[in-house]
């Protein structure tokens, strides 16, 4: 389970691409985890499109994480599910899911970052980190912020919102584990966007 580096977010608003057509870009260009997330279409489209994604995350041994569906993320037979602080407790998808399955809880305060760890979850996403147009998500919580959560749980820290080529910097020096990006991506030259990206994630790390 790879729960660390880039975190990509499938966003059809950003760009005309299918999702399956950007899910193999990102791929072939070395992401290796891919967060399925659909807000326009039906349960029963969500879920046919997770089962093509899963299937291709397979080709390229990836992981392949469900935004907001327990149900559809166990039935594509995906490594884990990403559950917003409104969708079904943590707790209570823990028992349909069981221990091994990867649940990961979105946070925006240390508080809920606190409870997403107590109660269970294997990775915690923070933000928004910067100002996003992606998704309504509040105000921008900041690197401090960032930082006092790394300092506060043991569990992977994902950085959220508004990360792109000029302030990834700035995230990893924070202490991030990975980045969930989308719209970093997918403006502009996505093959360019992603190399910057990986090419600064390794300097960081090596």
């Amino acid at each position: 389970m790879y729960l660390a580096g880039i975190c990509f977010i499938t966003d059809q608003n950003i760009c005309n691409l299918s999702f399956i057509e950007m899910t193999r870009i990102v791929l072939d260009c070395g992401i290796k985890w891919i967060q399925y997330r659909d807000k326009k279409n039906t349960r029963r489209a969500i879920y046919e499109n997770a089962v093509d994604l899963r299937q291709i995350t397979s080709e390229y041994d990836a992981t392949l994480i469900i935004n907001d569906h327990t149900d559809i993320a166990l039935a594509s037979d995906a490594e884990g599910v990403h559950l917003g602080q409104d969708d079904l407790p943590l707790k209570e998808a823990r028992k349909i899911t069981g221990q091994k399955f990867t649940i990961g809880i979105s946070t925006h305060s240390i508080e809920e970052a606190l409870e997403a760890q107590d109660t269970g979850a294997d990775y915690l996403g923070f933000g928004p980190i910067f100002h996003t147009n992606t998704k309504d998500a509040g105000e921008p919580k900041g690197i401090g912020a960032l930082k006092e959560v790394k300092k506060i749980v043991n569990i992977p820290v994902i950085a959220i919102g508004g990360i792109n080529t000029e302030n990834l910097a700035s995230v990893l020096d924070a202490g991030a584990d990975g980045i969930a990006v989308s719209s970093g991506i997918l403006k502009g030259d996505i093959k360019t966007n992603i190399k910057y990206f990986l090419d600064s994630i390794g300097r960081v790390r090596s």
